[in-house]
């Protein structure tokens, strides 16, 4: 059984509810600021988390998201959450790092999958390619912690996140920030504050895959 189907087993088993308070419980344990690589995939969903998460961490921003299809919607996503840093900038500083994308490589790796519905094995695969990427950065660039703010989205699972983070953890030896950024109000404070902030949302998930089946609608 490979990592994707194991992971899907698993999560079943999970409770989607417990993840925020295992967060709530970590961040209450800690006695100083702690620095935190934060793998972002575009401005509105990074909003909440990083005011959040600013609370209690340095931040610094990886936004390592190959799956974004055209490249003209991956610089479109970069530049508003570009924008948003700017506007947050007096009160809330972060850092933002942003690799070298290998777009190709990414198709290769999720093609198999490319005929599955949204939310099941592509879309397992692809959080885990990026999460994977932030944590080999974490890891060569010493931070205390790694997560990502993608359990943000109603569309996003955050039993597969979670427990990828975990396995990743085990992996490469940084601890991995468990987080349902959704829950508590989060979704709703998002997006009340991405109404205010008029950033740009985008219709489609990402990959050239979810490009193709929003185009069809």
């Amino acid at each position: 059984m490979n990592i994707v189907s194991s992971l899907l087993v698993t999560v079943c088993l999970s409770t989607m509810s417990k993840y925020h308070q295992e967060f709530k419980k970590e961040v209450a344990s800690l006695e100083d600021r702690k620095k935190l690589l934060l793998h972002v995939c575009c401005g509105p969903c990074s909003v909440y988390p990083l005011i959040l998460l600013d609370k209690y961490f340095d931040i610094t921003i990886y936004y390592t998201n190959d799956n974004i299809y055209p490249n003209s919607e991956y610089q479109k996503r970069l530049g508003e959450l570009e924008r948003y840093l700017k506007m947050i900038e007096d009160e809330h500083y972060v850092k933002l790092v942003i690799p070298e994308s290998h777009q190709e490589d990414f198709l290769k790796a999720i093609s198999k999958y490319k005929d599955d519905k949204e939310g099941y094995r592509r879309c397992v695969k692809c959080y885990g390619l990026r999460m994977r990427e932030a944590f080999k950065y974490a890891k060569s660039h010493h931070f205390d912690y790694c997560t990502t703010v993608m359990s943000i989205s109603n569309h996003k699972n955050a039993n597969y996140i979670n427990e990828l983070g975990k396995k990743l953890e085990q992996e490469y030896g940084i601890k991995f920030l468990i987080s349902d950024f959704k829950k508590d109000g989060g979704i709703e404070k998002n997006n009340e504050l991405n109404s205010k902030l008029d950033l740009y949302h985008q219709s489609y998930c990402g990959c050239l895959y979810s490009y193709i089946n929003n185009e069809k609608k």
